[in-house]
């Protein structure tokens, strides 16, 4: 192996507030979450539908089936829910998103609909029992976990007074079918069993939805401000190459006039233009000295340059030493990468975590062949903890113990790790987690060397 080791030393620069976490931080925090995910016009929909099953379902039973039962009394209950979805679809309230407490109250009185529908018509020993999952399942995909959960006890309520009360479910003329006590038992605490799992996994998946959604969009926030920034390094790049020329004009002449001039008032302004065109010279020239990717030139950089911009925000710090390596294979020259600000900055999010747990050393290894580009970020810190290793790139996962205890103060909620993974996926990389043999944390990010190698310069 040929190997060309490099401490990096710049100078002092302290933890600035641009990491990639930090910026996924105010992000988050600026991403409020919604207030309500559904609309009245969406319950109205669904409660129409449920009606007109329930009317379809009682005609049939008594035209077709010809069951005797107080369809007049089950009339009323369909017609009591038409006349309030009714009012609902009149009324303004229709065409905006329901609030959390408008949402429940109609759900509740689907259940309670639903559940005198029942009773009139058997009870827990009537088939369409079943559908007292649905409102529920509903509001475990929607609502707060309070008001999905007092709905659910509302459900659970209503199957236990379905099964110790209920008229004669309808039947043939002249039969009655009288279920065992122990099979109505059994059917109750089935449904009840059911309500239960519909909610909790409705809640369950909807929360993870929501999670995954805010991180994306997080994401998305935070690659847009880099992109921005990048714009906006490209723009000072070439303000600083086009006004280049024209100040070296206005110095040229401005020294002419001063040569020419007498002593005097004239002399000395032609002298002032002389030092102001130097002093814009002297800005344009900083600008220019950390081009985004605006040419050729600046648009790459060699594996060494890669990893000292990646630890640079924390190469001074006393407490950790950082180190930063580049290694390869005999007799394959290292490549230059591509500039791309998204994986420049989710590397540093993952050395700002390093930094956080490191005890005393974080190493960050570049190591290339003629396929393969891949760096690591390893750290001597305790590690991941077992428990969520396997979950680790997933949005709000805590990565370490104790994350209360960290360096710079960051609770470990994996928002940033979720970010910086999302990042480089998007490059191409595959991101791993894992352990050192010898403790510490290390993450790895590799690509194909032709997807991030940068082209040769004709």
């Amino acid at each position: 192996m040929a190997s060309a080791p490099s401490s990096v030393t710049p100078a002092p620069v302290k933890p600035g507030p641009d990491t990639l976490g930090q910026a996924a931080a105010q992000a988050a925090a600026a991403t409020a979450p919604r207030a309500g995910r559904l609309r009245v016009r969406t319950l109205i929909t669904l409660r129409w539908l449920a009606l007109a099953g329930q009317a379809v379902t009682l005609t049939v039973a008594a035209q077709a089936l010809r069951f005797p039962a107080p369809y007049a009394a089950c009339a009323v209950v369909v017609g009591i829910g038409a006349w309030l979805n009714l009012l609902l679809t009149l009324n303004p309230i229709s065409r905006r998103t329901a609030r959390d407490w408008e949402a429940t109250a109609q759900l509740a009185f689907d259940i309670v609909q639903l559940a005198a529908l029942l009773y009139l018509t058997g009870g827990i020993a009537n088939p369409f029992a079943l559908l007292l999952i649905a409102p529920v399942t509903l509001a475990g995909a929607s609502l707060p976990v309070r008001y999905a959960g007092g709905l659910a006890g509302l459900a659970i309520v209503a199957t236990i007074l379905l099964a110790l009360t209920a008229l004669p479910l309808p039947w043939v003329a002249g039969q009655t079918l009288e279920l065992p006590l122990v099979y109505r038992f059994g059917l109750a605490i089935a449904l009840i069993l059911g309500i239960a799992f519909a909610a909790g996994y409705a809640h369950q998946a909807a929360s993870e939805a929501s999670r995954m959604e805010l991180a994306l969009n997080v994401t998305e926030v935070v690659l847009a401000r880099e992109q921005r920034m990048s714009a906006l390094g490209a723009l000072a790049a070439a303000a600083a190459h086009e006004l280049g020329t024209p100040l070296a004009t206005i110095a040229v002449v401005a020294k002419e006039m001063a040569r020419e001039a007498p002593e005097g008032p004239m002399r000395e302004d032609a002298e002032l233009l002389i030092a102001q065109a130097q002093r814009c010279r002297d800005i344009l020239r900083r600008l220019g000295e950390q081009p985004a990717a605006t040419d050729e030139v600046h648009e790459r950089m060699s594996l060494l340059q890669f990893v000292r911009e990646v630890v640079e925000p924390y190469a001074a710090a006393e407490q950790v030493r950082v180190e930063a390596v580049v290694s390869g294979t005999a007799g394959v020259e290292a490549p230059d990468v591509w500039r791309w600000p998204e994986v420049l900055h989710a590397m540093t999010s993952l050395v700002e975590n390093a930094f956080d747990f490191a005890r005393k050393e974080i190493l960050v290894t570049a190591r290339f062949d003629a396929t393969m580009v891949a760096v690591e970020v390893r750290d001597d810190g305790p590690g991941f903890s077992p428990q969520v290793l396997a979950k680790l790139g997933e949005p709000y996962v805590t990565s370490r113990p104790g994350a209360e205890g960290s360096r710079t103060g960051h609770i470990g909620m994996g928002l940033g790790f979720f970010i910086a993974k999302t990042l480089l996926e998007r490059t191409g990389a595959v991101v791993e987690f894992r352990n050192g043999r010898r403790g510490g944390a290390i993450v790895a990010a590799r690509w194909p060397r032709s997807r991030i190698e940068a082209t040769p310069i004709a």
